[in-house]
């Protein structure tokens, strides 16, 4: 089965031929990176614009790339949620109108699925039930994959994502949108004879496997802004390193605790910020000390793409879910709920 997906929830406009869930035959991306870092983040409605005016000639290359026809096409992927509304409804406008005229089925799908499915295309062989802690700019969820279509949420961010911190200390460090990959790369430039900082890592014993960014975030760029004010300097590679590494523990934490609980032996990571090399470090330790097999997808996959709505798409597609011409986009919604 033939299925051309769509995805312009954020900044990255995308499109992909993937066959049966697991091969992809092209994935075609144009990113808006160098117009919003002129913004400092995204800009929604400049987003929108952008990907309206790209939309067709990406699809155009992915299905070139993918060296087929309109006709050879079984069905229509698209990301419907959650996103910025406006980007979301651009995509979803164009496939609605791509699946009309070709007259295939229509395939709303979750991007939080999405992340998880770039898992079966780095990895053919992995099957459900399994842990999947999702980490991107917006969201950060503990999640039970009990099948292709089934995600239970044990647990996420009370306030910021672990992606928005760090894109808010990279701006404190000077770093311009998208700042996540300098400050890996700053971090990994720390002396390793200096220890860390002492960040917080906050918690919530009444529910384990929640926590929150935000007390973190600002307590980061406090100890910033007092050194400024002060005229003191304060070593930069080391501050990167120690709140890569609060955001690894608290992961990691979590991450242990939901395994133990549901007895999986089985642990994956998804979204753009599992690209950082200290939370890949962590999960890899994790998975040595328990035993458990990890699943750790390339870094091209963990960012927002098209592969991995057309993966997510033909499960849905299998599980019944079809969109039609009234399919709404949204800007919030839990993987749990259906379209």
């Amino acid at each position: 089965m033939l299925i051309l997906s769509i995805e312009t929830s954020c900044d990255e406009t995308a499109a992909s031929v993937t066959r049966d869930g697991r091969e992809v035959l092209s994935n075609a991306v144009y990113t808006q990176i160098a117009m919003h870092a002129e913004y400092g983040g995204v800009v929604p409605e400049l987003a929108s614009r952008k990907h309206i005016e790209k939309l067709c000639a990406v699809t155009d290359s992915a299905l070139a790339q993918a060296g087929v026809q309109r006709r050879d096409i079984d069905a229509v992927a698209v990301t419907a949620a959650p996103g910025l509304i406006g980007a979301l409804l651009t995509g979803l406008s164009f496939a609605k109108g791509a699946a009309l005229s070709m007259g295939v089925p229509l395939v709303p799908v979750h991007h939080i699925k999405g992340h998880i499915a770039a898992n079966y295309i780095a990895f053919p062989g992995l099957e459900p039930p399994f842990l999947c802690t999702v980490v991107s700019g917006g969201h950060t969820l503990f999640c039970d994959v009990r099948d292709y279509d089934d995600v239970h949420i044990l647990g996420g961010t009370r306030d910021d994502a672990a992606g928005e911190a760090f894109d808010k200390v990279a701006r404190v460090l000077g770093f311009p949108y998208p700042g996540g990959k300098e400050l890996d790369r700053l971090a990994r430039s720390a002396d390793p004879q200096k220890p860390s900082l002492k960040l917080p890592r906050p918690g919530f014993p009444e529910a384990p496997l929640e926590c929150s960014f935000s007390g973190l975030k600002t307590a980061v760029i406090n100890l910033v802004h007092t050194a400024n004010q002060k005229g003191e300097d304060f070593d930069r590679a080391i501050l990167a390193r120690s709140i890569c590494e609060a955001v690894t523990d608290i992961l990691i934490s979590r991450t242990r605790l939901a395994a133990e609980t549901l007895g999986y032996k089985k642990i994956a990571l998804a979204g753009g910020v599992a690209a950082n090399s200290f939370i890949r470090e962590g999960f890899t330790e994790l998975a040595a000390e328990t035993g458990a097999e990890l699943f750790l997808p390339p870094p091209a996959l963990c960012g927002d793409n098209a592969a991995m709505i057309g993966c997510a798409g033909y499960y849905a597609y299998l599980a019944g879910t079809r969109g039609d011409l009234t399919q709404n986009a949204f800007a919030t919604m839990s993987p749990e709920e259906r379209f």
